[in-house]
């Protein structure tokens, strides 16, 4: 559950100091997108051991004289506390993680990091108790539960198996909500790891396939498309990106086609059977930021659609179509039945 986590985490050849200070000078020209970038470069600098280092950014993103108030300041500290355990401040993290669950946060990835945090330390009791805690909040009965609160489901029912309890409401919506083809009583087995020492081949070859299929379910997770997001200019920020970037104006010929063009995709999404549909604002600092860490260019019209999935994985994404009553997206601010939402238009 850790934002923006690198792709190439795995990949011992990627050097992640350098990433991580890149990400930095990044995040220095473009204050208004800093915490994602400094949250990247957190997670590299925890890949390549410097667990102070990235400390140290995670306290000046909680800084009183930040340039920015964070967007998830429980997020941050449970990513500190996280990275504290690791390189033995155990009574910090400790108390920073009884803070966060004190704060009952309504974000499920705080309250992911510290149950997992207390899990990968022995502490199946607590860690227990927070994803309980968490799921209690966070999944209203008798509903689907979020797709964001999935993992609380699957960590609650892992640490279950591994405290031998048996199955109970929450693990039966776990085992619902489960894609992966091996169940999740089999992946959360906690005799799994025996198999790993076996040296009958008969074995390995089973705990092998049990892996992958396990992997398979986080790639499918990871790759999950986010609520399908569509890309909006407010006006004035798609005046400056034209004059920054003529060569969009191709992708932009104006900006009441801009929206006419938003609501008719929409529309159109919607009528497919497409689900959970969403709108993101942009912002050209935040544009050019993006731009920079994939280390190409704003004039690329790739990048457009790419930019609009990366904020709403980022939670920018307002569901469309607005709530009965609301007011309209295009932030005329008419209701959407009066404005793009007038079927008779």
């Amino acid at each position: 559950m850790r934002p923006e986590k690198p792709a190439a985490a795995a990949d011992v050849d990627v050097d992640h100091i350098a990433e991580a200070a890149r990400l930095e000078r990044t995040a220095d020209l473009y204050p208004e997108d800093a915490e994602q970038l400094l949250l990247q470069a957190a997670a590299h600098l925890e890949l390549a051991g410097a667990r102070d280092r990235a400390t140290s950014l995670y306290d000046n993103l909680l800084s009183p004289s930040a340039p920015h108030p964070p967007s998830s300041p429980l997020l941050i500290r449970a990513l500190k506390a996280s990275n504290l355990w690791e390189y033995g401040h155990e009574a910090e993290a400790r108390a920073i993680i009884d803070g966060v669950r004190a704060s009952a946060p309504r974000d499920p990835a705080p309250w992911v990091i510290v149950a997992e945090s207390l899990e990968s330390h022995d502490e199946l009791e607590q860690a227990h108790a927070a994803f309980t805690e968490a799921a209690t909040l966070l999944i209203p009965a008798a509903t689907e539960p979020p797709y964001a609160t999935h993992p609380i489901l699957f960590g609650r029912h892992r640490v279950r198996r591994l405290l031998g309890a048996d199955h109970d409401d929450w693990d039966a919506l776990a085992d619902q909500v489960s894609s992966s083809p091996v169940p999740l009583d089999e992946l959360h087995d906690p005799k799994r790891v025996w198999s790993l020492g076996s040296e009958n081949p008969a074995e390995l070859r089973a705990e092998i396939a049990r892996i992958q299929a396990e992997l398979g379910s986080y790639r499918q997770a990871l790759s999950r498309p986010f609520p399908v997001a569509v890309l909006h200019w407010p006006a004035p920020e798609l005046t400056e990106l034209l004059t920054a970037y003529p060569s969009l104006s191709s992708e932009y010929p104006s900006h009441e086609a801009h929206l006419s063009t938003i609501e008719s995709s929409l529309r159109e999404l919607s009528a497919s059977g497409t689900p959970n549909l969403g709108i993101v604002t942009g912002t050209v600092p935040s544009y050019e930021a993006f731009a920079a860490s994939e280390a190409s260019s704003p004039e690329d019209p790739s990048l457009l659609p790419q930019y609009a999935t990366t904020l709403a994985a980022r939670g920018r994404a307002v569901a469309w179509p607005p709530e009965e009553g609301a007011g309209c997206w295009c932030g005329s601010g008419r209701g959407y039945g009066e404005c793009h939402g007038d079927l008779s238009a």
